[in-house]
């Protein structure tokens, strides 16, 4: 399980787990009924949705998870923060979650509920809901996502919804995982929907796994206009809009525990 982000961490990737949840690998068991896996991540900029929340530098990420035999689960996920990402507040992104997930043929659905939350900021807390189902598809692993944040003032007072799909292809014989994400935001006045109230983030990647370590390199995007995300994103003292959100290379290393 894990954030809603496509780096991998979704992540977020993550899941992000940010992004909502996805297992991480690993995982002790406390006694017959629960595991408890997570992992470690360093990342060379954490990008949400295609936004940089680090304002283009390194984050260090972790999250744990702790899963019943029933399918019921809850996890916490955090991230280091910096520029646009950190709202005014600590340079510190919490997320706690709780869903449920289970097989349905060849098929996993899996849905709950994310608290996000900036300490040190005003209020800036919200809740997002998510439901996704993946299926495989020959060698492909296939996953069609949706999460939606309800209207709440610390957000823009409106609600934000984005609808994503990912694909793994495992090359056979070898420790390399090829990985590609499309996703949509909509939300008019939701801050998360960028300039135009709506937008796409894109990512193309690659994982290598060695033992309990997982290297990740992908190239990450989105379609906003430049001139915009100048207008909409800049702070003083961080990086220009357009450098937050212009297509970036990145570079992880995750441990799985």
């Amino acid at each position: 399980m894990r954030k809603s982000t496509f780096l991998i961490p979704l992540a977020m990737i993550a899941a992000p787990l940010p992004a909502a949840a996805q297992d991480d690998g690993g995982g002790a068991a406390t006694g017959s009924a629960v595991t408890v896996s997570g992992s470690v991540t360093g990342i060379s900029q954490y990008r949400l949705r295609g936004i940089s929340f680090s304002d283009e530098g390194m984050a260090v990420q972790g999250g744990v998870t702790a899963a019943h035999k029933s399918g019921f689960y809850v996890g916490a996920w955090a991230s280091s923060l910096a520029g646009y990402g950190t709202f005014g507040g600590a340079n510190m992104e919490l997320d706690l979650l709780g869903g449920y997930s289970t097989a349905l043929g060849d098929a996993t659905i899996d849905g709950g509920l994310v608290w996000y939350m900036f300490p040190g900021t005003n209020d800036h807390q919200y809740a997002e809901l998510y439901a996704s189902v993946s299926y495989p598809l020959g060698p492909v692993k296939a996953k069609l996502g949706v999460n939606y944040a309800p209207r709440r003032a610390s957000i823009g007072d409106a609600d934000n919804l984005w609808v994503y799909g990912d694909v793994a292809l495992p090359i056979a014989g070898t420790p390399v995982t090829l990985k590609g994400h499309v996703g949509h935001t909509n939300g008019e006045g939701s801050i998360y929907a960028g300039p135009r109230g709506h937008y796409f983030d894109y990512t193309a990647g690659a994982d290598v796994a060695w033992k309990r370590l997982t290297f990740n390199l992908s190239y990450v995007g989105t379609d906003i206009d430049r001139d915009e995300a100048d207008a909409y994103y800049t702070l003083p003292g961080a990086k220009r809009g357009r450098e937050i959100v212009d297509g970036a290379a990145l570079f992880s290393i995750t441990a799985a525990f």
